[in-house]
């Protein structure tokens, strides 16, 4: 079982004017407010629509769920669940080649493991369905043919050599890559006749000059830089919407879907900030209103980098493996770009719907994971303290890893004995040191003293040796009720009876922790005593003295 100790993890891109290079992608990615007109910071309350949103995930099978994605999940269910509407789960598999075989199963158990569960999509129905892509064609082919008819696409039927010449000439030109509209003058005779006999192409959208402004939820009004020419060349960004086997584009299916789904609000990483005014000239050309969009910053490791799986963009099967909570991963995952007016960051699934506005931080969020450590330890001792099926699953995890085969910790039989059985035993452990939970492996290996059989070694009784504390901590066996009261008023005598007096007690605590646990420093001595019981406790203080 892994170790939770996560010191080991390191765990906006402008819209682009239409002639910018992909190469300049990466140049551009930290500039978000060059292109966003500053405005001064509005309300909390205008943050929220005033209507319920229906918001939705739409993932690709391509891969599994991260960390990344799972945030652009949440922040979407809780919009919706904040404002009392709905949350869509769509896939968008029309990637046939990389689609990953268990991807979509694997996406749903861990969506409903992390507490997002959808109102529509796969498995639970809806009445704009069906919400997978792939079951969807008809619909975008019937689009793509209503933008042909009313004069906003045309259909291309380049060769993939020619257009890879014509970006290979453009590239060493230093010019945009994007296609020369040689096919948009083709009539639309010509270009029925020539599809109808079966010649390959695609439909491409026909942009306009210059794309419209529109507003983001976070970074305000977004005005895309006006398109520049080039003396010789024409360049036009006129996006595939229907391939030539006749699937749709990402963008020509999200569009479709979106408004055909009454998608009301988008949030999603800043990345796709250059595709969104293209996306609503699409919606232009459909004569529909689009949804309103937030971009939030992408998640970023220490040095700047986006997370990847080299850096740490866990896929959520490694937080279960590391026995993170999932409301502990949610809370997290909820923290990293959004803004809150709390006084603690410890917040449960409700408690962020309840608490959240469209109050991101602009640009890219660093993420360092000693914050999930110590929501980890939070919410620990928020299940110890609420008790029922969250605290028994720590029971569980403690119990299964003492009782595994293979397990370092044999001899927990000789400590627990007869008088409690191994869930009971564990549980007081567990309440005893609540607030250093993580995860069980770490649990019992820091309380391990607990779980094996410890009698003082030769060099520590040595220290000893020459001491009156052997002597005189044996004065517990005294102690018959063996309760925490009983127990401390020996302690405070056997303090007082030390010629030192109370200025020694800091000795009488420090003895009494190394001979009954090994260590310095650890949980609550007489809670250590009272789980240990007389007969364990006694039999290591009597070992230190003989």
């Amino acid at each position: 079982m892994p170790s939770f100790n996560m010191s080991y993890l390191l765990l906006s891109r402008p819209r682009l004017p239409v002639y910018t290079c992909k190469s300049c992608l990466t140049r551009l990615s930290q500039a978000s407010s060059r292109s966003i007109s500053s405005k001064p910071a509005r309300s909390t309350k205008s943050l929220l629509p005033s209507e319920p949103a229906r918001t939705r995930f739409a993932p690709s099978p391509t891969g599994y769920l991260h960390l990344g994605s799972l945030r652009t999940a949440l922040f979407n269910y809780l919009l919706a669940k904040k404002t009392g509407g709905q949350f869509l789960l769509r896939i968008e598999d029309t990637d046939q080649k990389r689609t990953v075989r268990d991807a979509e199963s694997r996406l749903f158990k861990d969506l409903r493991w992390a507490g997002l569960h959808w109102d529509e999509g796969p498995e639970v129905g809806g009445p704009y369905g069906p919400y997978r892509q792939s079951e969807r064609s008809q619909l975008y082919n019937d689009h793509a043919h209503q933008l042909l008819d009313n004069g906003h696409a045309y259909r291309c039927f380049c060769s993939a050599e020619r257009l890879n010449a014509l970006a290979e000439q453009r590239h060493k030109m230093g010019i945009a890559t994007d296609y020369d509209r040689t096919c948009a003058s083709v009539s639309r005779e010509e270009s029925d006749d020539r599809a109808y006999r079966g010649e390959s192409h695609v439909i491409r959208l026909r942009v306009p000059e210059q794309y419209s402004a529109y507003e983001d939820l976070i970074y305000g009004v977004f005005r895309p830089l006006k398109r520049r020419g080039h003396v010789t060349e024409s360049a036009y960004e006129d996006p595939i919407l229907l391939k030539s086997d006749g699937l749709p584009t990402y963008h020509l299916a999200n569009v479709v879907d979106d408004h055909h789904m009454k998608i009301t609000h988008v949030i999603r990483g800043s990345e796709w900030m250059p595709s969104t005014p293209k996306h609503i000239a699409m919606y232009d050309a459909f004569g529909w209103t689009p949804p309103q969009f937030a971009h939030v910053g992408l998640l970023v490791d220490e040095q700047g980098n986006k997370l990847s799986k080299r850096n740490f963009d866990t896929d959520i099967t490694a937080f279960k493996e590391m026995e993170i909570f999932p409301e502990a991963l949610a809370n997290f995952a909820a923290l990293l770009g959004w803004s809150h007016s709390e006084k603690t960051d410890i917040m449960d699934l409700q408690k962020l719907i309840e608490k959240f506005t469209l109050k991101f931080t602009k640009g890219n969020t660093t993420v360092t994971f000693e914050k999930l450590h110590f929501l980890q330890r939070k919410h620990a001792t928020l299940r110890i303290e609420a008790g029922g099926t969250g605290f028994q699953e720590m029971v569980n995890n403690v119990v299964q890893l003492l009782k595994d085969p293979d397990s370092t910790y044999k001899d927990w039989r000789k400590i627990v004995g007869s008088s409690f059985s191994l869930n009971d035993y564990v549980s007081r452990v567990i309440r005893a040191d609540s607030e250093n939970y993580t995860n069980a492996n770490e649990f019992v290996y820091r309380n391990s003293f607990l779980f094996n059989p410890l009698r003082p070694t030769a060099s520590l009784k040595e220290e000893y040796s020459s001491s009156d504390l052997p002597a005189a901590t044996m004065k517990l066996a005294r102690v018959k009720g063996w309760t925490k009261e009983e127990l401390m008023a020996v302690v405070h005598e056997m303090i007082d009876s030390r010629p030192e007096g109370r200025k020694g007690a800091k000795d009488v605590y420090h003895y009494l922790r190394k001979m009954l646990t090994g260590q310095t420093e650890g949980m609550r001595l007489y809670d250590i005593m009272l789980i240990l019981g007389r007969k364990e406790t006694l039999a290591r203080l009597d070992a230190a003295e003989n």
